[in-house]
Order: structure tokens, then sequence, then C-alpha cells
């Protein structure tokens, strides 16, 4: 089926209202606005005049932020600390109109927190405060009750996987087999350390080093890319496969078409930040809105390339994916 105009708004409006639930690693990305005149006197680097600071929702929070922007009702799920950045950060998302009733607080760790140095649109360093360390049995426990009482009436899974500990072995089977058993559409992004985990969900979306890693197989060209694709869904008894590649696109691995290559749509890049978050967010949310795994990236392509355009992490509106997409 064409992707056309209607079957677009077909899609997105079985998307309103969609409940999805967003598990793994929550991250804050603040960023520090200012300007460079001058070079310090103290050692040869510059300083910057801060003109504001903001806070915007990171990993696994950035995931539900997209979802919600296009007009599904996404369930968060992790942790934060019992400090102000995690309070702090409630309150944000609160105000996003996340639930934030999965999110719980792990007194024994900080709020990941990334903070971003920006000085005129171009980032000069960050900045990262976290313990990467895995989550405790307990902890763990918690947050598997979490997706499994949110799972309840939802239409797909997410997992965001940035191996700061919260996604676990133990929680990432868990919520996997109780997800497959209810027949939910699972969507993982992965991290290479976790992957043998993610056999059987219905789709992972790494980026081309991540696959390459996983496989073995470093992606530098057209061959190696079907190769490392199809490794991945053979290996892992994947139904697809999306592999993203940067400013090249991205690449659908399914068991019905071994390669789909999607050429990129962005004419500008200024920030990658979050551009993941954005494809997985969207893929999930079109295929819970109906669509076929090629439509679906399709859709996540041309939002990545909204959002690759703004600096910091960003979302994309459906208006926007649209206009995008046809004009």
């Amino acid at each position: 089926m064409k992707l056309t105009p209607k079957r677009f708004d077909a899609i997105f409006n079985k998307i309103q209202g969609a409940k999805i639930v967003v598990a793994g690693d929550i991250i804050v990305d603040r960023y520090v606005w200012g300007d460079v005149d001058r070079i310090s006197q103290e050692a040869p680097v510059p300083v910057v005049g801060v003109r504001k600071e903001t806070l915007r929702p990171g990993g696994g929070s950035n995931v539900a932020n997209n979802l919600r922007a296009l007009g599904a009702r996404p369930v968060c799920v992790g942790v934060v600390g019992n400090d102000h950045a995690g309070r702090e950060f409630k309150l944000l998302l609160k105000k996003q109109d996340i639930d934030i009733r999965g999110i719980a607080v792990d007194r024994s760790r900080p709020t990941t927190v990334k903070t971003r140095i920006i000085a005129h649109n171009q980032q000069m360093i960050r900045i990262d405060s976290e313990a990467t360390r895995e989550l405790s049995l307990t902890m763990e426990n918690i947050l598997t009750r979490m997706v499994i009482k949110n799972l309840a009436g939802a239409r797909g899974l997410i997992i965001s996987d940035y191996a700061k500990g919260v996604v676990t072995r133990g929680f990432i089977r868990a919520i996997v087999s109780y997800a497959r058993k209810k027949g939910l559409f699972i969507a993982v992004d992965p991290k290479e350390k976790h992957i043998d985990a993610y056999a059987g969900v219905s789709i992972i979306t790494p980026n081309h080093k991540e696959a390459g890693n996983a496989t073995g197989i470093p992606i530098i060209d057209d061959a190696t890319l079907r190769r490392a694709g199809a490794k991945l869904v053979k290996d892992l008894s994947l139904p697809a496969c999306l592999i993203t590649l940067g400013e090249n696109g991205m690449a659908l691995f399914s068991e019905k078409d071994p390669l789909v290559k999607i050429p990129t749509v962005a004419r500008e890049v200024f920030d990658v930040t979050g551009a993941g978050d954005t494809v997985i967010s969207v893929f999930t949310a079109a295929v819970a809105g109906g669509a076929t795994l090629h439509e679906a990236a399709v859709i996540a392509n041309h939002a990545a390339g909204i959002v690759i355009r703004e600096v910091g992490t960003a979302i994309a509106l459906p208006a926007q994916i649209r206009a995008a997409m046809f004009g």
C-alpha cells in the first residue's frame, strides 16, 4: 500500500490515545546556553558567558516525550535518584503530560544527568553525572512489577537501553516474556552488551556502530550492512531489524525483505542527540496505528530528519512529519 496523505492521516488517527509503555534508562538532558568572547587567563580554554539553562527529557523519557508529541499516551518506567535533579525532572515530565507513576526513586544512585555546554549553537563539552552499576534485585523487581502493571491496555512496549544499569538481563527477560505472552509489539533500542537478551522481540533499532559491534561485522558498505542485518535477524529470531545509518538514512531487515534501504531526507544536520529516540518512538507509534513495517520506517526516517536539524533533544510533531513527507 502506497503511503499517501490519506493513509498517513489514517495511521495517525489510530495513534491518538494509544498507550505505549517505555521502560529503561531515564536521562536528564541539561543544556547550558551561552556565548564565548574570550579565552580564560587561567588556562587556554574558552570562557562561556551563560545566557540560560534548560532541562529536556533524555533517554527513555525522550522516547516518551516523542510519543506524547505524536498523540500517543506514554507511560514511563525507570528510576531517578533521591536528589534535586530527580525531583525537578519529575515535575518537568508532569508538565509535559507524561505519566510518571512508573518512575521509582532509588536512594542508592544519582539521577543520570548529561550537561551540555552550548555556545553559538555548537556543543563545546558534555559533563555526565551518573552511576552505571546495575540495579539491586529489589529495585529490579519493583520496576518489573511496574511494567507488568502498566502493560494492561497497552499497544506496545519500548525498551530504551542506554547501559546505565537500569536495563538488566533479569529485567529484560521478565518484561519481554510477559509482553510476548500478551502478544504486544516490543521495540528495543539496544546496547550491544545485552544484545543476545533481546531474542524474540518484535524489532531492534541499533545504529550502524552498535550493529557492527554486536555482530562482529564492521559496517562499511552495503555488503557488510546486509551481512550484519541478516545475522541479527537470524541469531535473535527477529521478525525485523532497523539499522540507522546516520546521514545515509536507515536499513530495514525483515523476514520478507532481506534489506530495504531508506535514504536520508535531512537537508541539514545540526545535532543527532536523541535521533534514535525519535526513530523508535515514531516507528512504534506508527505500528500501533496500523502501519506496515516499511511504512513505519519511512515515517520514522522523516521524523528523524526533522529533529536532527535542531540543537539538543527535540520532538517531531505529526504536522511537521506530514509536511516533510507530502509538502
